[in-house]
């Protein structure tokens, strides 16, 4: 179920019996990412066929997290209104792996003084 290399209706995974999306309740993942020879990946397409909305991510991080809206349960309520119900919407966060500090072979998260980190997420909004 974890395996979007195709395009993919998320409904059609997230509901199956994979021991990892019982303990999250659906999505809550660390993908990493292949690395551009720019240094910039296309990270996800997100395509709502309703609307013909289509949005791109595209990124220098190393990984990014997808995470399907488990836990959400009506109580919060957004601009206009709006109601957030269980997994009535998602989030691509592009990021480091969560377990880069215990692993050598991944890009590290140290950050020592006098350091700065620079990273670029573009998330592009489109139609058809």
């Amino acid at each position: 179920p974890f395996d979007f290399n195709q395009p993919e209706v998320i409904n059609n995974r997230i509901g199956e019996n994979h021991e990892q999306l019982v303990l999250a309740n659906g999505f809550d993942h660390n993908w990493i990412l292949n690395a551009g020879e720019d240094g910039i990946v296309k990270a996800a397409t997100v395509h709502d066929p309703a609307s013909g909305r289509f949005m791109e991510v595209f990124t220098t991080e190393p990984a990014m997290q997808f995470y399907t809206g488990n836990f959400l349960d009506g109580t919060i309520t957004g601009k206009g209104g709006a109601v957030y119900n269980f997994r009535s919407g998602l989030c691509l966060e592009t990021q480091h792996s969560p377990d880069s500090p215990n692993q050598p072979n991944m890009p590290t998260t140290l950050l020592r003084p006098g350091e700065a980190y620079s990273s670029q997420t573009i998330y592009k909004f489109s139609t058809q």
